[in-house]
C-alpha cells in the first residue's frame, strides 16, 4: 500500500514577510481557505493510501500537529529533523521509519510529496501516482516529470529516454512512462524554449515514489540500498540516527548528534543522478504529470495563480483601490489604499510592510539576508506567535515593560513555570481562566485579573468550551523567552 510521507520543512523566503523562519509557507492560507499542508494531504483523499508520516523540523512541530488536527485526519507520526539536511537524508529517516512500522505487513509504497506545492487537479495528479503504482513489481525509483508550458528558467529539467508501455493498466489510464536519461540544471531562456518545444523534457517536480520490494524481513529497501551504494556516508548517519528514537506523543525525535553529522543533499545529487548515469540503467522511471502544478516561489507566481478582479488585481484583507491594475494586495490588520499604481506587491502584516514591483518581489530575498545579518527578529518571527496551547500577539514593549495578547485553546493549559526577572499581570478579555498563583488555584471570568509576582510558580489553564482571551502584561529588567523555568509541560517541553 501507499504511504504518503510529506516533507515540511523550508522557510520560504521569497514570501516575506508572509513567510518566516518560524511559520513558512506551508503553513500559511495562500491558495484557498486551506494551508498548503492540508491541501497536500487532503489530496490524498481517495487514494486507498496509509496515513501519511511527516517531516518537520522541532520549531514548527506544534504548527504542524495543530493543522493535521484541524483537518481531522489521521497520521503515522511527526518525524522531527534535529536540522535541515536535505531530501535525501530526510526520505532515508522516512524509509527506515517505515520498514520499522511494516515489520509484520507487506512493505509500503512511500510516495514523498513537499508540503508547499499547488495542484489544482486533484483527479490528474491521483492518476499519475496509480501509473506509478504500475511499476512496484519492477523495483523502480520513479520521478513525477511536470509537464512543462512555458520555457521557465527556475527550475531544473529532466529528460525523458524511450518508454515504457509493458503493462496494459498504463495503457488504459492514457499514460505513459519513460526512462528517465538525465537531469538537467536550471537553463538559459533560449534552452529552456528548446526544451519546451522537444516535448522530451520535464520539470523536476520533486515528487517521487519508491517500491519497496519485501523479499526478507529485515531486507533494506530499495531506496535504502541505491542510497547505501552511492551515498554510505547518508546512510550510515541516517541510520546511527534512527537508532535512537524518543516518541513523544504525536512526534518522533532522533539522535541529534549522529543526523548533524549527515551531509547535505538532495535526492536528485544523492540518488536518482548516479543512477541514470549507470550503463543500461532502467531503474529511474519517469511519470508525466499534468495536474496544474505549481510551487508558488515568490509573490508573482501568487499573484498569477490567484484569481483576478476585471483589472487584474489581487486583494486579500481591507483594501481599497483606485486607478490600480495587475497588482497584489494583502493586509492582516489594518486598512491599505492604492491610488494610480501598476504592478506593485504590497504586502502588510501586524509588524511589517513589504512594497515591490511585481517583476522585482523575487528579491525580498535580499531584504531578508539583510534583516538576518542585523538580527533583526523581523526575519524569523512574526509578532503573532503560535503555540501548543494556543498563541499570543505582542502589541506593544518599551523599557521595563511588554505587552501581550493571549490566546488559550479549549483545553490547552501553559506549563507550570516561573521567572527570575519578570513579574506578569494577567486580565481575562473572555473565557473562563483557571488560575495557579503560588499555592492558590482560582477561576477568573471577564474583566478579572490576577498578578503572578517574580519568582512565583504559576500556570494558566482553559477548561472551558470556548477560546480564553486575556491580556498579559509582563514588567521586569529582563523579558525574553529564554526566561521560563518549566517544571510541568503536558506538552513534553519541560
Amino acid at each position: 500500500m501507499i504511504l504518503p510521507v510529506i516533507m515540511a520543512g523550508g522557510s520560504g523566503t521569497r514570501l516575506w514577510p508572509l513567510s518566516r523562519g518560524n511559520y513558512p509557507k506551508q503553513f500559511l492560507s495562500l491558495y484557498g481557505d486551506q494551508t498548503m499542508l492540508q491541501q497536500t494531504m487532503a489530496r490524498l483523499e481517495g487514494l486507498n493510501s496509509q496515513p501519511s508520516i511527516l517531516i518537520c523540523n522541532e520549531e514548527h512541530r506544534f504548527i504542524a500537529a495543530e493543522q493535521i488536527r484541524q483537518l481531522g485526519v489521521d497520521h503515522n507520526g511527526i518525524l522531527l529533523e534535529p536540522a535541515g539536511r536535505n531530501t535525501a537524508p530526510a526520505i532515508a529517516l522516512a524509509a527506515f521509519k517505515a520498514l520499522e512500522n511494516s515489520k509484520e505487513t507487506c512493505e509500503p509504497i512511500l510516495l514523498v510529496l513537499a508540503a508547499d506545492h499547488i495542484i489544482e487537479n486533484k483527479d490528474e495528479f491521483q492518476k499519475s501516482v496509480k501509473q506509478a503504482y504500475v511499476h512496484d513489481q519492477d523495483d523502480k525509483l520513479v520521478t513525477f516529470g511536470i509537464v512543462a508550458d512555458k520555457p521557465e528558467t527556475g527550475y531544473r529539467y529532466l529528460k525523458r529516454g524511450e518508454p515504457l508501455q509493458k503493462h496494459l493498466d498504463a495503457t488504459q489510464a492514457g499514460l505513459t512512462s519513460f526512462k528517465v536519461t538525465n537531469f538537467v540544471e536550471k537553463p538559459n531562456l533560449e534552452t529552456a524554449q528548446i526544451y519546451v518545444d522537444s516535448g522530451e523534457f520535464y520539470w523536476n517536480s520533486g515528487m517521487f515514489m519508491f517500491m519497496f520490494m519485501f523479499m526478507f524481513m529485515f531486507k533494506a529497501s530499495r531506496y535504502l540500498v541505491v542510497l547505501k551504494q552511492f551515498r554510505p556516508d547518508i546512510y550510515d548517519a541516517c541510520e546511527k540516527s534512527m537508532q535512537q528514537q524518543k516518541v513523544d506523543n504525536d512526534f518522533i525525535r532522533i539522535n541529534k548528534e549522529a543526523f548533524l553529522a549527515c551531509p547535505d543533499e538532495s535526492i536528485d545529487y544523492a540518488v536518482m543522478e548516479p543512477l541514470c548515469q549507470q550503463v543500461d540503467n532502467g531503474d529511474a522511471v519517469v511519470v508525466p504529470m499534468d495536474a496544474g502544478w505549481n510551487d508558488i516561489g515568490g509573490f508573482s507566481t501568487l499573484w498569477q495563480v490567484s484569481e483576478k478582479d476585471h483589472k487584474g488585481n489581487v486583494f486579500k484583507g481591507d483594501v481599497k483601490a483606485t486607478d490600480t491594475q495587475n497588482s497584489l494586495v494583502m493586509s492582516d490588520d489594518k486598512l491599505v489604499a492604492l491610488v494610480g499604481v501598476d504592478d506593485l506587491v504590497i504586502v502588510n502584516t501586524k509588524d511589517a510592510i513589504l512594497i515591490a514591483h511585481k517583476d522585482k518581489a523575487k528579491d525580498v530575498k535580499v531584504v531578508v539576508n539583510k534583516l538576518k545579518k542585523e538580527n533583526r527578529s523581523e526575519a524569523t518571527f512574526h509578532r503573532e506567535m503560535y503555540r501548543p496551547w494556543g498563541k499570543y500577539d505582542s502589541l506593544d514593549n518599551g523599557e521595563r515593560f511588554q505587552v501581550k495578547r493571549i490566546t488559550v485553546n479549549p483545553g490547552g493549559k501553559l506549563s507550570v513555570q516561573m521567572h527570575h526577572h519578570r513579574a506578569e499581570h494577567w486580565i481575562v478579555v473572555s473565557g473562563v481562566g483557571k488560575i495557579t498563583n503560588g499555592k492558590s488555584e482560582i477561576l477568573l471570568t471577564e474583566n478579572q485579573s490576577t498578578y503572578i509576582p517574580i519568582g512565583v510558580i504559576h500556570a494558566l489553564e482553559n477548561p472551558g468550551v470556548i477560546p480564553l482571551e486575556l491580556i498579559e502584561v509582563q514588567s521586569g529588567l529582563y523579558l525574553d523567552e529564554d526566561d521560563i523555568v518549566r517544571f510541568e509541560d503536558k506538552y513534553g517541553r519541560s
